[in-house]
């Protein structure tokens, strides 16, 4: 799951709500590590959790991202009741959602991995479960994802606020790159294809849309630029886009700041950006990359996700990663965005 909180204090000044110097808005988010749900009451459970965080924070509303397995999805997506009572539970912890997780792991069904190196708390650990092909089963070869991602669309236009206008939901990168051939990419791109339509008919019955950004990451058929603008080509680029692990595109990328404008030249939307607040190794070209897309010529994307460093971290934890990519936005001239208070 991720969160993303919208504190204001007696001036209205909303401290997760950032305004980059162009005027646009970033939602900044942090992820919290999740135990695997199967069912509503499991997940009502989790949410205790958040309100926890949120009272630690000191937050008015705290924003939520979750992980739903595809089962519950399912069940979500058909059963109007389950959805209104979940959102009842989120209004009553003050927890609020505007993005769905459909990845990394498991979400084709199963467990994720149980060694520690596949976990996914962060940007390496991520790249050793898709190096293995762990959790990306099935892939956009096959209809279920492509139900999946959609069931998740379904729910989350029922779990935004009444002011949103859009989503997201984050995916993986097609899927494992060993074996995959032209028979492969053209049954993946027909699945695309009805993604799409899928979204659309979504948006014209709702009047909101969802967005879906697919993940590079090593072992994937999305993992160098080169890779991603090549298979995302011939995608709709007005609702699929990419979600990007700053930490991997600063470990994996040999220019990660040339890496993202390829992408953007290309004409894709970076829907979300991930990453870790203390990233490992030299910070610097995981601030390149951060520069890339939140400098003077961004933001590229208005959903930012602060990764968690794993289960089990204490909300001083969080609250502490929080302050430090706090420090570095405001160097690139982010900073919260300041609302005129309500009558009362």
């Amino acid at each position: 799951m991720h969160v993303h909180l919208h504190r204001r204090d007696r001036a209205g000044r909303t401290l997760m709500r950032l305004r980059h110097p162009s005027g646009r808005i970033v939602h900044l988010s942090c992820e919290i590590a999740a135990r695997p749900v199967s069912n509503l009451p499991a997940l009502v459970a989790e949410l205790d959790n958040y309100g926890a965080v949120r009272a630690r924070l000191g937050a008015d509303r705290l924003g939520v991202d979750l992980w739903l397995p595809p089962t519950l999805a399912a069940a979500l997506a058909v059963e109007s009741r389950a959805r209104t009572r979940l959102r009842a539970e989120l209004d009553a912890r003050r927890l609020e959602v505007v993005t769905l997780s459909g990845a990394p792991f498991a979400e084709g069904g199963g467990e994720p991995p149980t060694d520690a190196a596949a976990q996914p708390d962060s940007g390496a650990q991520l790249d050793a479960g898709a190096r293995s092909g762990a959790g990306v089963e099935p892939s956009w070869t096959e209809p279920a994802r492509r139900e999946y991602t959609l069931d998740l669309a379904r729910i989350l236009l029922d779990l935004l606020d009444a002011d949103a206008v859009r989503g997201a939901v984050s995916t993986i990168g097609l899927g494992p790159r060993p074996g995959w051939a032209e028979a492969a990419d053209k049954a993946s791109l027909g699945i695309l294809r009805r993604l799409s339509a899928g979204l659309a008919d979504l948006a014209w019955q709702n009047g909101r849309a969802v967005r879906v950004g697919f993940q590079p990451a090593p072992g994937l058929v999305l993992d160098t630029p080169e890779q991603t603008v090549a298979a995302m080509s011939r995608m709709d680029r007005e609702r699929l886009g990419v979600c990007l692990d700053l930490g991997h595109v600063a470990r994996s990328w040999p220019d990660p700041a040339g890496g993202i404008e390829a992408l953007t030249d290309a004409g894709l939307s970076v829907i979300e950006v991930r990453l870790a607040a203390v990233p490992g190794g030299t910070t610097e070209p995981w601030r390149t990359a951060l520069r890339q897309v939140f400098g003077a010529a961004g933001p590229l994307t208005e959903y930012l996700t602060l990764q968690s460093r794993g289960p089990g971290q204490t909300p001083e934890q969080i609250a502490a990663d929080v302050a430090y990519l706090l420090a570095e936005l405001a160097a690139l001239g982010l900073a919260p965005e300041v609302e005129t208070c309500p009558v009362r």
